[in-house]
Formats: C-alpha cells, structure tokens, sequence
C-alpha cells in the first residue's frame, strides 16, 4: 500500500449519508473543522489523497465518490463533453449533485458536532465546479470553497443566492494559465462573477496545464488556515 492510499478509510456507504465517502486517517476523535474534499470527471475520490493528507490535523476531511460511474474506477458528478464551442453539460445530473452534496455536506456536520462557520468545500475540475455550486447557492452551508482548475457554472445563475447571504462567503481560486481543459478564461469569469457577487475571493494561477500543482496546493492550504481560524 503507498502512502497516499494509506491515508485513507475504505469506501464507506452508509444509508444516513447521501453519498459513499473515504475519510482521511487519522480521523480526529473531536474535529474542530470539516474539509470536503470533490475529484474531477473520470477521477476518484482517492485521487485527492495527497491534499487531504495535509490538512490540519483537527480538521475532518471527506473524500466522497461521485454518483455517476464512467468505467472502472471512474467517476463523476455530471456527464459533460468538452465542444468546439465549449464544455456541454448534463444539467439535470449537475443539478441532483449539487443537492445531494449540500445534504451531505449537513448530514457529515450534524453527525460530528461541525458548524457551517468551521466547514469548507473544494475540489479538482468538476469537483471545483460542484463546491462552487453549493458554497453560492446555499452559503449558510459552509464557510468557503474553492476551486481547482475548475469553473462556475452558467446554468447555475437562476439558483445564485443573493449577495446579502453571501456577505461572509470566502473563496479560492485556483487556475493554470496553460489549461488545455478549462482555458484560463473560465477563471477570468469567475472572478468577474464573484465580484459581482461581493464575494471576497483569492485568485491565483500557475504556469500549468490542467491540473493541481505543489503551488496551488500549498496555495490553498494557507488560504484554508486562514479562513478556518477566522470563524
């Protein structure tokens, strides 16, 4: 077993959590903090082992699996395909993760005594997108987000809280400048947005293609700190 895999449960699936999940190990007995932690499409939820290692370690992190199965070991939260004219998505099944992930997200904190004030949600690509989508449309859920090589979604405009509910929103974002995926333009946009929104936010990009580099990571590590120790 490596050390990244060894950091991790086995896949749990339980009937009072909307979704399976891995929780990084060890698992604080009294967790002061909840980070949830959302792969890519194609990927799995081990794929982000290496960057729930790294969290603090009073901090709860879940790792759940997205409901779609693409192939072996291959999952998502929405089926997308990637056009001359842009990414097309699935709406419907965007739409039933984002409900289901902010279920779970309350679900996780009422069964560990974890606020919304001490909860944050993150994620790769597709992952980015769906912690985004919870974070902007029920912010009284967590208390930041970020999004890694990612995007916000346009279909989400119609379910977009108000600004005065996301007066307290914190976000991250993260992009590479070479991204063949996800095109930088995608992280232009959602700054415009989430200024928009009056959502305080930190950008950053790298000098990467589509992926998450040892700069963005340890990038959003500190920004974590920061806005976990701030509640």
């Amino acid at each position: 077993m490596s050390l990244l895999t060894s950091t991790l449960s086995e896949l749990q699936q339980r009937a009072d959590f909307a979704l399976a999940f891995r929780v990084r190990r060890p698992q604080p007995a009294q967790p002061k903090a909840l980070l949830v932690l959302l792969h890519g499409v194609g990927g799995a939820e081990s794929n982000l082992g290496e960057l729930a290692a790294e969290a603090g370690p009073d901090t709860l992190v879940l790792l759940p699996r997205g409901p779609l199965t693409l192939g072996p070991g291959q999952f998502a939260w929405f089926r997308v395909a990637f056009t001359a004219s842009g990414p097309r998505i699935d709406a419907q099944e965007a739409e039933q993760s984002r409900l289901d992930l902010i279920r779970f997200v309350a679900q996780v904190q009422a069964a560990h005594g974890i606020a919304p004030q001490q909860t944050v949600i993150a994620g790769f690509s597709q992952g980015g997108i769906l912690s985004a989508s919870v974070a902007l449309t029920a912010p009284e859920s967590v208390a930041g987000f970020g999004v890694l090589s990612g995007r916000i979604l346009p279909e989400l405009e119609p379910h977009l809280a108000e600004p005065a509910r996301l007066a307290t929103m914190q976000g991250f974002i993260g992009h590479g400048d070479f991204d063949s995926k996800l095109p930088v333009m995608w992280a232009q946009r959602s700054d415009a947005l989430l200024a928009q929104l009056g959502v305080a936010h930190e950008s950053r990009r790298y000098p990467i293609d589509h992926s998450i580099s040892a700069a963005m990571q340890a990038d959003f590590l500190q920004w974590l700190v920061a806005v976990l120790n701030a509640q």
